[in-house]
């Protein structure tokens, strides 16, 4: 609805504005029974506060008591067919993820705006404080203001100096949903929303081997979702799934992408991409599905070669986890000790996990007492608490 509402009205702060009041509303006036369709009653009602408090704006500045007719509802407009982008929440990703915008605040300007998500969601997802993230959002909105940055769907010429932030985007939406194994927090809409966004996305742009591997990427993931609650309702780590109950369309699909993304990169005779090289990652995972076994080593290596080209706390992590795999607890562990991402909950929950394996109890109840405050989500939890559990009875 901000989205909708947003393009409707070309003011990010009016639509914002306008989806609280309304919201506000239905608080006060819907009692034990909401209407036959609270989604439409609330776009009605933030519409036409958004209208008034216009014609407001007119009347105070001496002009006359006029305000532009919002556009069609969402649906109409995604039918037409001279829109480049057939979908409402991806062309205003691309409507906020303006060249016009800092480059470090068009991600979470987007994220919050289109996306919904709270600042300190934002803030962690780009592990970065509250407060710094808070200045640069600010900042964004007043350049947009300032700089009257249109709210128009840009054609596809103008689409490459936008698609780095909007497949971060896309990135950090879905991460959301799939730290929530289950499906049970507020974002768990974006697990098969961005998976669509994704497909659809990877057809608009052919040509773009990053977009062709983001596709795989979460096709790939979502695969596993059937497999990743255990019959107590904790988090099944990936490792420990079984693969009978990963989807195999899913799979297919996502593997199909990958290799799209691969003859890409032969064409233009480039290196892959760091979403190609996760992809590849994910794929590499997938495999245990027919031969039984991880590929760890060649796992270890696509971290190697992501490290070469994005080097963050993530990466490290993730590299840390399997080399462990291929040398040992010790080894990854110390390579873990080197990545600065205090707070940051896979972080302490993988250090939780070496510290267990090499046996060092009181430091691995600890680590999972601060994986645990980073506020997981409840499958997630579970599967904390049982392996701290765990570890004080070993």
């Amino acid at each position: 609805m901000t989205s909708a509402l947003a393009a409707a009205f070309r003011d990010l702060d009016l639509a914002e504005e306008a989806l609280a009041e309304a919201c506000a509303r239905a608080v006060e006036r819907w009692g034990p029974a909401p209407p036959a369709d609270p989604a439409a009653w609330l776009y009605a009602v933030a519409r036409r506060w958004a209208v008034d408090r216009l014609r407001r704006r007119a009347t105070a500045a001496g002009h006359r008591p006029e305000a532009p007719e919002p556009e069609p509802t969402p649906e109409e407009h995604a039918m037409r067919l001279d829109e480049p982008i057939p979908d409402e929440r991806l062309r205003l990703i691309f409507v906020c993820c303006h060249p016009a915008v800092a480059a470090e605040a068009r991600a979470p300007l987007t994220l919050k705006t289109v996306c919904g998500l709270s600042t300190s969601e934002i803030a962690r997802a780009f592990l970065i404080s509250e407060p710094t993230l808070a200045q640069r959002l600010v900042r964004a909105k007043r350049k947009i203001t300032e700089a009257g940055v249109p709210f128009e769907t840009p054609g596809p010429e103008r689409w490459p100096e936008r698609m780095e932030a909007v497949l971060s985007t896309l990135e950090v939406a879905y991460a959301q949903a799939h730290a929530d194994a289950a499906l049970a927090g507020p974002h768990a809409e974006f697990a098969a929303e961005m998976v669509r966004l994704s497909a659809l996305l990877a057809r608009l742009a052919p040509g773009d081997a990053e977009v062709q591997a983001l596709a795989s990427t979460f096709h790939l993931t979502e695969s596993r979702r059937a497999a990743r609650l255990d019959a107590d309702g904790a988090m099944a780590p990936l490792t420990a799934q079984d693969v009978r109950d990963w989807d195999a369309d899913l799979l297919t699909r996502g593997r199909a992408w990958l290799a799209t993304s691969a003859a890409l990169s032969r064409q233009a005779a480039t290196p892959p991409g760091p979403r190609a090289l996760q992809a590849a990652v994910h794929a590499a995972h997938a495999s245990r599905r027919e031969s039984g076994t991880t590929p760890w080593r060649d796992i270890l290596a696509l971290y190697d070669a992501l490290l070469s080209q994005r080097d963050d706390a993530v990466v490290r992590t993730n590299q840390a986890v399997a080399l462990a795999e291929v040398e040992g607890a010790a080894t990854g562990l110390a390579a873990l000790d080197a990545v600065a991402a205090t707070g940051w909950l896979p972080f302490h929950a993988a250090r939780a996990d070496l510290l267990a394996r090499l046996d060092r109890r009181i430091e691995a109840v600890a680590e999972y007492d601060l994986a645990l405050a980073a506020g997981p989500q409840v499958a997630e939890e579970r599967f904390l608490r049982r392996r701290r559990a765990a570890s004080v009875g070993r």
